[in-house]
This record gives structure tokens, sequence and C-alpha cells, in this order.
């Protein structure tokens, strides 16, 4: 699991790719603020079962949101490009795509999330790997086949939300056996992290920066 800190940093260089010419603080702002919503689902967790990396944790939200804003922007009079012109367009387009990257992907390959829900309730966690080998050829294990049943999908279900119970520093003992239960707020927990948090830092303030000089020109 990433820590918010990491989904942010990841979200910067989202950011600093495809804004262009509409970046500035409160462009990042925004976008930071939208790909930190996913985890605010550990809260949910307090009083639902179906709680953390599940009610919002999930591509049926950006799927949700980049559809009503194709359809608002295919309008005669399109109700974000009225209220704050392209820029705005700009910023929601990236949004989209940073709560779907940055907010839940990269939850999906440090962990497991419900990708579908509420559509199909199930946990589900990215592994594999696609390497090229002078004796096997292309070799891929995100999409296993062969065996008995034929072409097998990976990554493979964990469980539904009735099944699976994820600990956070919020609610750390979800079964509510442990007496006293340690709450841990993960920041880093894996080296890439750390250059996802490093560089990703490095990049959205380094933008910032350059956009401001040129502005100044």
């Amino acid at each position: 699991m990433a820590g918010t800190i990491v989904h942010m940093a990841f979200a910067g260089l989202i950011a600093a790719a495809l804004l262009g010419e509409a970046v500035d603080r409160r462009a990042l702002a925004v976008v930071l603020g939208v790909t930190a919503i996913p985890d605010l689902d550990s809260f949910i967790a307090l009083v639902s079962t179906a709680g953390h990396r599940t009610v919002l944790h999930n591509f049926v939200i950006p799927a949700v949101a980049g559809v009503l804003l194709w359809v608002d922007l295919r309008r005669e009079e399109s109700w974000l490009r009225a209220r704050w012109g392209p820029r705005g367009v700009r910023i929601a387009w990236v949004s989209v795509v940073a709560y779907a990257a940055a907010g839940v992907g990269l939850d999906m390959v440090s962990g497991y999330v419900n990708p579908l829900y509420p559509l199909h309730d199930q946990f589900y966690e990215l592994e594999g790997k696609l390497v090229l080998s002078d004796q096997r050829g292309i070799v891929q294990t995100f999409l296993e086949t062969g065996g008995d049943a034929g072409s097998i999908p990976s990554p493979e279900p964990q469980g539904s939300s009735q099944e699976v119970n994820l600990s956070t520093g919020v609610d750390p003992d979800p079964s509510g056996q442990e007496t006293d239960p340690e709450r841990i707020f993960p920041v880093v927990r894996a080296g890439w992290q750390l250059v996802v948090l490093l560089t990703g830092t490095a990049v959205t303030l380094a933008r910032l920066r350059v956009s401001h000089s040129l502005s100044e020109e």
C-alpha cells in the first residue's frame, strides 16, 4: 500500500506532463486533491463493511466522471467550458486521469483494490511480468494461458468486500479481535515508492518554477 503522499507525488508527475499552460498552484491543488479522494474510504470503513479500497478505490468513479465530462463538452453550450473555459476543461480531464492512475492504479500494483465496485464486488491485485527471453521469446504473466481451464485471467480474485477486511490507521482492527491494535499510517513502504515520491515532488516543483519564470518574461 502506498501512502497518500506517494499518490499525490505520482499525480504531480501526471499534472506536470498534461496540464501544459494551465499548470499553476491552483490547478495542481485541484489535481492533487482529487487524487487524495480515494483514501477517504478509510473513514467509510468505520460505518460500512464495504469501505477501504472499495467505495472510492475503483475505476467506476473516474469512468463515470469521464463520460459526464464528455457528454457536457459535446453539448452546444458546455457548462464546464462556459464557467471555467478551456483551462477548466483541461484540469478536469487531468484530474480524471490522475484519479484513475495515481489514486487507484497505484494501489492496485502495491496491494489490492475493488476496481469495479459496485458493479462487480471483488478485490484484485495486479501482479505479473513482461520480459523478452532469447529462449522463450516474449514472456508475460499478466494474462496466463494454458492448463485445463484454458486462458486464466490475471489478476485473480481475492475476495469480496464481505470477505476482505483491510486494516488502516483509521481502522487498525476491522475484525475487532485485538485489544490494543497498532495504528499505522503508511508513508513509504518500498524503494520504488520513495523514488516516485522524490521524483514526483522534484518534477512538480520544477514545473511550477518554469511556468512562473515564463509568465514573468
